[in-house]
C-alpha cells in the first residue's frame, strides 16, 4: 500500500519561504514522476510541480515559477517543494501524489495524477499572513 506523508507546512509571511517534504512508503522510487498538488478552500486541486525520479525533469505551473523549486532524493524517498516568495495565492493543502512516468513528459504525469490519483493523503498546511 503507497502512502505519502507531507510534512513542513505551517505559517509564514508573505514574501517568506517554506520547505515541504514528501516522504513515500509502500514503494521505492523507480521510473516515477512525483508531484505537489494543492487545493485551497472553494478552488480545484492544482497541479503545483512535479519530478521524474529517473532522469530529474521537471514541470512547474506558470504560477510558481521562478519562486518554487523541486527535488528529489532517490535514496530517502522524498521529494521536497522549496517555496519561495510566497504570495497571499499560494495558502492551501498541499499534496504530493505519483504516477509510473512510462516516458511520458512531466507535464503529461502531471495530467495524469490530476485526473487519475486516488490516494490523497492528510496533506500538509501552508498558510501566509501579511
Amino acid at each position: 500500500e503507497v502512502q505519502f506523508v507531507e510534512s513542513g507546512g505551517g505559517l509564514v509571511q508573505a514574501g517568506g519561504s517554506l520547505r515541504l517534504a514528501c516522504a513515500a512508503s509502500g514503494f521505492t522510487f523507480d521510473d516515477y514522476a512525483i508531484g505537489w498538488f494543492r487545493q485551497a478552500p472553494g478552488k480545484e486541486r492544482e497541479g503545483v510541480s512535479c519530478i521524474s525520479s529517473s532522469d530529474r525533469s521537471t514541470y512547474y505551473a506558470d504560477s510558481v515559477k521562478g519562486r518554487f523549486t523541486i527535488s528529489a532524493d532517490n535514496a530517502k524517498n522524498t521529494v521536497d517543494l522549496q517555496m519561495d516568495s510566497l504570495s497571499p495565492d499560494d495558502p492551501a493543502l498541499y499534496y504530493c501524489a505519483y504516477t509510473f512516468r512510462l516516458g511520458m513528459p512531466t507535464s503529461q504525469a502531471m495530467e495524469v495524477m490530476r485526473l487519475h490519483y486516488a490516494s490523497w493523503g492528510q496533506g500538509t498546511q501552508v498558510t501566509v499572513s501579511s
